[in-house]
């Protein structure tokens, strides 16, 4: 759950109806947690197939690993890990092109550890990427317009192997970076915005 504190200014919010008091409050909440991030949401795909054939416990052990090897991934590219709810990942990073590289090694990491697993615990995953600035409640939630979208791109539009990222973040990652990528549009909550699938996968 969020902080006391952030729960308490959003309270007050809802409970003034003065519209300066509500300004001077919002300004306190983003001084106070408000960043520029990009944002990484991670998504694996097959819960409900596999949860129906082989039931909850084992694709609970699956979220596990997924668990262990994504969050040192997360770190070793300067992220901070937010949180883990049920089989999502949500994370921030200083720059989109390390929220990127993160999640090209998670899709390699992954295809690696299938070898060594039997198809019924493989695990796939999906990611989405946005950037923008965001509220940052330490290592327990995160909000904003940028975690919505990467959120939506990551989970319900990208398929298993598939890194989306908005053109916001992908604007942000410059053409020396080297990162291969293939335009497209989206549409979130019926507004169409311009995207890309990033392109990793090794010929």
């Amino acid at each position: 759950m969020p902080s006391k504190k952030f729960q308490e200014l959003l309270l007050n919010y809802s409970q003034t109806e003065e519209s300066d008091e509500r300004h001077k409050i919002e300004e306190t909440l983003w001084g106070e947690y408000g960043a520029e991030y990009a944002v990484f949401v991670l998504d694996m795909s097959g819960f409900s197939l596999l949860t129906r054939k082989h039931g909850i416990i084992h694709y609970l052990s699956m979220v596990r690993r997924m668990q262990l090897t994504t969050e040192p991934i997360v770190k070793s590219y300067g992220g901070m890990m937010i949180k883990y709810e049920a089989d999502n990942c949500f994370a921030v990073f200083p720059d989109p092109i390390s929220a990127v590289k993160s999640a090209i090694a998670m899709q390699h990491a992954f295809t690696a550890e299938n070898l060594l697993t039997s198809d019924d615990l493989d695990i796939h995953i999906s990611c989405g990427i946005d950037y923008g600035k965001i509220l940052v409640i330490g290592h327990e939630d995160c909000f904003g317009g940028p975690v919505n979208r990467a959120s939506k791109i990551g989970e319900d539009l990208a398929a298993a192997g598939e890194i989306f990222i908005t053109k916001d973040a992908m604007d942000k990652i410059p053409p020396e970076a080297g990162i291969k990528s293939r335009e497209m549009s989206v549409s979130i909550s019926g507004i169409v915005i311009p995207a890309y699938v990033i392109e990793y996968r090794r010929e």
